[in-house]
């Protein structure tokens, strides 16, 4: 026992993914907003009632740039829009949408202490079919959908500050029934509350109450962006992606940007990182030492896999607390290691208790430990998690919890709160012989890579990587920042959290589009076409497009341009356009429905225009694009009545043209026949294939959106099969 001070550092993560969409700019997920008004400001705020307690808080420079993008550029996200846009003028599809997610919030916490809010949840249904909206939005009056604008947004605003702000407080005193002006007053208070988070950590930062540390800037796996092949050293048996990468260059990348963006912000360079998920490496913790970092975070099972002891027992005490409480350091880095169990506790178990027990509880652990241990030299505790998404599962938003955390470490003399830089003057560390290549999950990377979607997201990266590194090579005066920086967002850690089956999100299939989206701007900046595979979702799920019917016989369609007659097609497979999209698809479709089927020699299709082709766009140009066996696209080029179309191949990453396309024509509908002779098809070749529209080389409209059409070519006895 000693009758120094334990010292503990609290490392409080802030991160969000970056969110904008790259073509459009408008962010696809409100969470930056929103955790902005609900817990950045107030996780430093409070911490002014206590003036002796010293914290360190990791800001992700991606989330300082969408926060100063809110604040300086008038930044709008997809949610914002909708809650602006006035009551009245809701389209159907914008209050589909307001029903599915403006419920997005935690129901007992957040919602509940509304009467009004949790009564329009209930009126919705706890549960629901995206599918059952069409029919729950006629059950809803437009004051119901002001009402919801308003609430939503309200709920997602810290209880601090509906506490003392006056118009905050009518708001929610009003509880219904509430204007357009009511909205507005609620919005600017909202972006009020963003413009004052950066100023005040400056503010807290300045007087040493606090410290400030960054993670890489777009909050990539460092590990595996130096060489997917690191995976292997927690995991030997883990299957790795088709192809390696293997990028240094991009480690090295992502933390100096990170440096400089902070430097930008704050006025210096921060001593600190905590590395994107706690992951490290030997390799990483060079390049972070070669960039001026003085010390990073990370898990203590990667401390227990380097040194080679356990630090616990099979019920988890600590059987080793010198060697677990105290920094180490390699290559002249200094290392911190996170209480795995006590960092838990705090983000997964104290929000089920009552604040002070919870309280009491980590104050009774924590000098427990300091009895526990020897007192000829100081110790450190580092308990290290998120800083934002842990609290919408408290009470009051965490605050009992932290008031009665923080008054007791104030009066208690044996435990002294740190920074930890403030306590790397003390002790910077025992050397490590070695250091293991893991993160805070299990010591290893298998959230980001070895599932077949995981690796399937790597491949895509890899792909358009290289494609970007041969094409600047070829163009070296060809501007390509914008590219470059779709890649640094797409290595990015939050992608591959969602992809595999560790996680589930509401928002997944965001996640998965802004993912792709990025690669496709890869391409975009150079001016190439989009590999159709990033049009494929990589979530297993959402890959294959169903029809609304299948084909269940052969058919042999009239090649007219018109419906000649309604049994033609009647065999065949036909997909609603319009339901096959998903949330990257926006506009309004140009085509309604796309129907398709087969003879045993020849491919038929049918495209059905929302409004008559003689409404299209002028110089619209039709494309049917074959994906699979081969690469093969059908140019389809309306004059007036006449169509031109003209069967290409894919050679050498060039279209080669092979010949006219004479089964064609278009009237009413368009209707083609290909040979699958033509496309070398054989029996029983899957085709993928999908039909795009474009103007002036640039695409329109996509069908499907998302995914391809999947067809089998049949047997000669196909339609026997089917009668049985």
């Amino acid at each position: 026992m000693t009758d120094s001070p334990l010292h503990i550092a609290f490392l409080w993560h802030m991160h969000q993914p970056y969110y904008k969409d790259p073509f459009t700019g408008i962010y696809r997920l409100p969470w930056v907003r929103l955790h902005g008004t609900k817990d950045y400001l107030d996780m430093v705020e409070i911490l002014e009632g206590f003036p002796e307690i010293k914290q360190t808080f990791n800001l992700v420079p991606s989330l300082l740039q969408q926060l100063n993008d809110y604040i300086g550029n008038n930044a709008r996200d997809i949610y914002l829009d909708l809650t602006m846009k006035e009551a009245s003028e809701l389209t159907d599809k914008d209050k589909m949408f307001i029903l599915e997610n403006f419920f997005l919030a935690n129901w007992d916490n957040m919602i509940r202490p509304f009467p009004r809010y949790y009564e329009l949840l209930v009126k919705r249904g706890m549960s629901f079919v995206k599918g059952e909206l069409t029919r729950a939005i006629k059950y809803f009056s437009g004051n119901d959908f002001l009402d919801l604008q308003v609430l939503f947004n309200l709920s997602w605003i810290d209880p601090m500050f509906r506490e003392k702000d006056p118009l905050l407080i009518e708001l929610v005193k009003k509880e219904k029934d509430y204007t357009e002006e009511d909205k507005k007053i609620l919005i600017d208070r909202q972006f009020d509350i963003l413009g004052r988070i950066i100023p005040k950590y400056r503010e807290l930062n300045e007087k040493g109450q606090i410290e400030l540390s960054a993670s890489p800037f777009y909050h990539p796996i460092l590990p595996l962006l130096w060489d997917t092949e690191s995976a292997k050293i927690a995991m030997p048996h883990v299957r790795l992606p088709r192809k390696r990468f293997s990028h240094p260059e991009d480690t090295v990348r992502q933390i100096r940007d990170a440096l400089d963006y902070f430097e930008k912000t704050f006025g210096y360079r921060p001593a600190g990182m905590w590395p994107s998920e706690g992951s490290v490496s030997e390799d990483v913790l060079r390049a972070v030492n070669a960039e001026g970092i003085k010390w990073v975070a990370t898990d203590e099972e990667v401390l227990a896999r380097s040194t080679g002891r356990g630090l616990r027992d099979s019920s988890g005490n600590i059987t080793d607390m010198p060697a677990l409480y105290k920094p180490y350091s390699f290559a002249d880095v200094s290392i911190i290691f996170r209480d795995h169990k006590l960092s838990d506790l705090i983000g997964f178990a104290y929000s089920g208790w009552s604040p002070k027990n919870a309280a009491d509880d980590l104050i009774n652990k924590l000098l427990h430990i300091h009895s526990s241990l020897p007192g000829n030299k100081p110790h450190l505790v580092s308990i290290i998690l998120d800083g934002e998404n842990a609290w919408e599962h408290y009470k009051n938003d965490g605050h009992d919890f932290f008031k009665y955390l923080y008054e007791r470490l104030s009066n208690e003399k044996r435990l002294k709160t740190t920074t930890v830089s403030d306590y790397l003057k003390i002790d910077s560390g025992e050397k490590l012989g070695k250091l293991h290549a893991g993160s805070w999950i299990n010591a290893n990377y298998s959230i980001w890579i070895g599932h077949e979607e995981d690796n399937l997201a790597w491949d895509y990266l890899t792909d358009t990587r290289d494609d970007l590194a041969m094409f600047e090579k070829l163009n070296p005066a060809r501007p390509l920042d914008e590219a470059w920086k779709a890649i640094h967002v797409a290595e990015g850690s939050d992608w591959n959290w969602w992809y595999g089956d560790e996680h589930q999100t509401e928002t997944q299939e965001e996640f998965d589009e802004l993912f792709r989206l990025n690669l496709m701007k890869v391409y975009k900046a150079m001016g190439k076409e989009i590999p159709p595979n990033l049009f494929v979702p990589v979530l297993r799920e959402d890959r294959s497009i169903s029809p609304e019917i299948t084909i269940r016989g052969f058919i042999n369609p009239k090649i007219d341009g018109i419906v000649t007659s309604y049994y033609e097609w009647y065999q065949g497979a036909y997909l609603a356009v319009g339901k096959s999209g998903g949330s990257m698809h926006k506009a309004e479709s140009l085509i309604s429905h796309i129907y398709y089927g087969f003879n045993q020699h020849t491919l038929f299709l049918r495209v059905d225009p929302k409004k008559s082709f003689d409404d299209f766009p002028p110089e619209t140009v039709f494309s049917v694009n074959f994906i699979r066996p081969f690469p093969f696209r059908i140019n389809i080029a309306p004059k007036g009545r006449f169509v031109n179309a003209e069967l290409f191949e894919k050679r050498d990453d060039s279209w080669e043209k092979i010949k006219d396309i004479t089964e064609i024509a278009l009237q009413d509908i368009l209707e083609i026949a290909v040979s699958f002779k033509d496309i070398n098809a054989k029996e029983k070749d899957e085709l993928n294939l999908f039909v795009s529209a474009a103007k002036e080389n640039e695409e329109i409209e996509r069908c499907p959106w998302r995914g391809n059409i999947n067809i089998t070519v049949p047997t000669p006895d196909f339609e026997a099969i089917m009668w049985y």
